[in-house]
């Protein structure tokens, strides 16, 4: 299991986390972040593998994996 920790105000809700993790963990949530974007949440953290995916394709750095 592992715990992922996402800097909500610096998402911009691109997506690109949810099409890297192979078991479709991550989705777009409300509420919306100061820029008025939904952002990423991790959905079923016991699932997690903490494959570390999700983290490389984030452009913006702003996912962090806990094992």
């Amino acid at each position: 299991m592992a715990k992922l920790k996402i800097n909500k105000e610096r998402c911009k809700g691109c997506g690109l986390c949810i099409t890297a993790c192979p078991k479709r963990l991550i989705s777009l949530e409300g509420p919306v972040n100061n820029m008025g974007l939904k952002t990423a949440k991790q959905t079923r953290p016991k699932e997690c593998s903490g494959c570390t995916l999700c983290a490389i394709m984030c452009p913006d750095c702003v996912i962090e994996v806990w094992k």
